[in-house]
């Protein structure tokens, strides 16, 4: 079956239909990671977005349960240049086709991911939309228009659980972490409680105060999708968490909503940072690390006494970290649970746990 990729500026590309049969409009933005489609596909982070994915043969290795971020597959669709519908790998449970298809997700191959990723890049991120039918339709533009974008969005409060839940085993663990739920990957609460927390996920919208009622002993803000600066509820229990000295650790979303805490700004990025090879440089060791990374939004700081930048970004110098002045706090931008990608920063749970420790024995 045909299938069309239409962008709110009226191109269109043509291509083939690899998912489900059906038509979906999201943010359309690029990922260089090599592997990890199933990964992405399930990331939180990625609601209400299209994800094309530059390297070109994806599909290969099929999918397997193990590697789910979250519950559902959460990106509104996917682009590839050339799809495999026979996977070859001794794990693989399922194509990615068929994945897609249980989950009601488009995907559109034979298109020029080169020539849409420059396009990305030089304009920024375009709304648009995979259209499954045997011919193009003026209605497919209309629908684009209709999609009202990211920017403004809150989503976290969508992709968040319903309720608390504990994640791994508690037992004979020292310290308690809440883990506030803005669209967490399963891999984080993986290393975290590898780490040695006894972990609760709490909804987004939970008030701090409520939380603190259970004894916890430190914070953890996740990585979600949508515009940090309109989750406001975020914003206020993560003061009362500043308020309380509670030790507090942030990534990705999480590390944006900590900056707007501290009074700096966030700004929607012209094509965000989406993959597994971003240079990000220690401003304390001058250490060089290869982060995996997705965010389309970003904080913007200037490194100061009391509120120093911790970590930077290579390619473009953003805020890739920010720290309080003796207060426990780690926050960062990208991915230290990387998957997938580089393994680089997973020092920073056991920081963290380091963190909690001396900052409780204090």
């Amino acid at each position: 079956m045909k299938a069309f990729l239409v962008l709110e500026n009226g191109d269109v590309y043509e291509g083939e239909s690899f998912g489900y049969e059906t038509q979906s409009v999201g943010e359309i933005v690029f990922n260089t990671s090599m592997a990890g489609y199933q990964e992405i596909l399930t990331d939180p982070s990625y609601a209400n977005q299209i994800v094309t994915l530059t390297y070109p043969m994806i599909g290969n290795y099929g999918i397997h349960p193990e590697n789910m971020e979250s519950g559902k597959i959460q990106a509104a669709g996917m682009i590839v240049k050339e799809y495999v519908d026979r996977p070859s790998n001794f794990k693989a449970q399922k194509t990615l086709s068929q994945f897609l298809k249980d989950y009601k997700i488009p995907g559109i191959q034979g298109i020029d991911t080169r020539k849409l990723t420059r396009f990305i890049r030089t304009n920024g991120a375009p709304n648009g939309g995979i259209f499954v039918a045997n011919e193009y339709s003026d209605s497919f533009l209309a629908e684009v228009k209709k999609f009202p974008g990211i920017a403004d969005a809150d989503l976290a409060k969508v992709v968040t659980t319903d309720k608390k839940y504990e994640f791994g085993s508690g037992s004979g663990k020292k310290y308690k972490l809440a883990v506030y739920d803005y669209g967490v990957k399963t891999n984080i609460l993986r290393l975290l409680d590898a780490a040695g927390f006894a972990v609760s996920v709490y909804p987004a919208q939970t008030p701090a105060s409520e939380i603190m009622k259970d004894g916890v002993d430190a914070f953890f803000l996740s990585n979600g999708p949508g515009d940090p600066a309109a989750c406001t509820y975020a914003i206020d229990s993560t003061k009362a968490i500043l308020d309380n000295n509670y030790p507090l650790f942030g990534i990705c979303l999480g590390h944006q909503i900590i900056g707007l805490t501290l009074g700096k700004k966030t700004e929607k990025m012209k094509f965000g940072h989406r993959g597994g090879n971003q240079p990000v440089k220690s401003l304390e060791t001058g250490k060089v690390e290869i982060t995996s990374q997705n965010h389309g939004f970003a904080v913007v700081a200037e490194s100061s006494e009391k509120e120093p930048i911790s970590f930077i970004n290579l390619n473009d110098d953003t805020v890739e970290g920010i720290l309080k002045s003796g207060y426990p706090l780690l926050s960062v931008q990208y991915h230290p649970e990387s998957s997938p990608g580089p393994n680089d920063s997973r020092y920073l749970f056991q920081k963290f746990y380091d963190l909690v420790d001396s900052t409780k024995k204090k």
